[in-house]
């Protein structure tokens, strides 16, 4: 077994092992040592967990989230009128009618609700902390890149049917394919991904107990199936939980609005329905490109917040233009429908955070679940505001997304600041002379 030295562990902390984490089970036979890796063997062990887990990741977030943007595309491949969806019946779906359309949507919510908070904790069991922001951001980006293959499977298709013809209209083929993909892929997932380092078939088996070892630095274990009381009292008091859940909900109250209205949002700009669905895609690119380089600069500067700022200000400015400009200004409107698509960079960095920041198996799932339905009631909010009245520029709705935006800079800043306060007060008690560090507490 590759180490670089190992230590005996303090025997106090084995009465706590009854309750202790996961991990705990992959030292059993180690007999009270601990094990160092060598920088080497870090580094072998970080190359097969990336290039076993991340690609499968990657793929089934942008699948996950193309589900979702397949409603948009439809909405201009002839889903409203062949549902008769009247007033504002298209905001909440999103078959033959209304109703079937509403159960299907609610279905697909359900089976999806768990990919994010579940990504960020699957993130947080493999990776250390340093290495769980730049992988965030790298899931995370295949939103863009299931908007771009979305656009482009969308465009084919209406393109296709048009020239030649089909027996089932446009719309549903793209839901068949898209749907069809996703699932192949989830089966795929269940079989590369393991419950753990434990369980994991890609490993051998002394790799398992390193790949165990190597978030040791993390002091946060990789699971515990007994529920905490006191983390969860901990969680509830926490002011940041309810700051991370107040900007998950108004920061997905666009992202819920644009991502089911993007394509007719492009088609108020004087573009084709088709059109819409090929001009689209260069968006998802910029949400790609935002998104790889703040995990990249967040990774440089170690100011994952304050480099998301930059994302969420460019997207802002973006949706001005598209109020102030003027109708005739397609060009300069869609340029500024792009720079929304930077928006998600501090969601991403808040969500890198939760599995990085948030200590305790019970506390870190708590403030995910928190995180998770604060994104879920912005989505729900997000698609209300663009009243059918507003037709076809919607510019009420795209104030309330400036608005929605401006507050949640302010919460970020807010965030920013009760973390730096903390940091400061944990640092100043470590360098206090009464400070006893206690050895193999992880």
């Amino acid at each position: 077994m590759e180490t670089g030295g190992r230590k005996n562990v303090d025997p106090s902390l084995e009465k706590h092992s009854h309750d202790a984490d996961e991990a705990m089970v992959a030292f059993q036979e180690l007999q009270g040592e601990t094990i160092t890796l060598d920088e080497a063997t870090n580094r072998r062990l970080l190359r097969i967990i990336d290039w076993h887990i991340m690609p499968i990741m990657c793929v089934v977030y942008g699948m996950n989230y193309l589900d979702k943007t397949t409603l948009s595309y439809a909405s201009v491949m002839g889903l409203k009128t062949d549902l008769g969806l009247k007033g504002n019946e298209y905001q909440w779906l999103g078959i033959h009618n209304f109703p079937g359309a509403v159960a299907i949507r609610f279905f697909l919510g359900v089976f999806e609700a768990s990919v994010t908070p579940g990504f960020a904790l699957l993130t947080s069991q493999w990776y250390t902390k340093k290495e769980q922001g730049s992988r965030v951001n790298i899931w995370f980006s295949f939103n863009g890149w299931g908007q771009i293959l979305g656009g482009l499977v969308a465009y084919g298709i209406a393109e296709g049917t048009q020239k030649h013809g089909s027996a089932i209209q446009p719309w549903k083929i793209v839901f068949l394919v898209t749907g069809l993909l996703t699932l192949a892929f989830g089966f795929i997932f269940l079989w590369v991904v393991p419950d753990n380092q434990l369980n994991c078939r890609w490993l051998k088996k002394e790799d398992r107990v390193l790949a165990v070892a190597r978030v040791r630095i993390n002091q946060q274990g990789i699971g515990n199936k007994h529920f905490k009381l006191y983390q969860l009292k901990e969680t509830l008091l926490d002011p940041m939980t309810w700051a991370f859940f107040f900007f998950a909900i108004l920061s997905n109250i666009p992202n819920g609005g644009i991502s089911n209205f993007f394509n007719q949002l492009i088609t108020s700009f004087g573009y084709t329905q088709n059109e819409s669905l090929l001009y689209g895609t260069p968006g998802g690119a910029v949400e790609v490109v935002a998104l790889l380089l703040n995990g990249y600069m967040g990774h440089i500067t170690n100011q994952r917040l304050l480099c998301s700022l930059g994302g969420l200000a460019t997207a802002i400015v973006g949706m001005v233009l598209i109020i102030a400009l003027p109708l005739g200004n397609k060009i300069g409107r869609l340029l500024g429908y792009y720079m929304t698509q930077a928006s998600p960079t501090p969601f991403v960095a808040l969500l890198s955070m939760i599995s990085s920041n948030v200590a305790g198996y019970t506390k870190k799932t708590t403030v995910a679940a928190f995180y998770l339905i604060g994104y879920c009631v912005g989505n729900i909010i997000g698609p209300q505001i663009f009243l059918p009245g507003d037709a076809p520029r919607y510019v009420p709705a795209e104030i309330a997304i400036v608005v929605c935006w401006g507050v949640c800079l302010f919460l970020l800043v807010f965030i920013w600041w009760w973390y730096r306060k903390e940091n400061t007060k944990k640092e100043r008690i470590r360098a206090g002379p009464n400070y006893t560090r206690l050895e193999n507490q992880e």
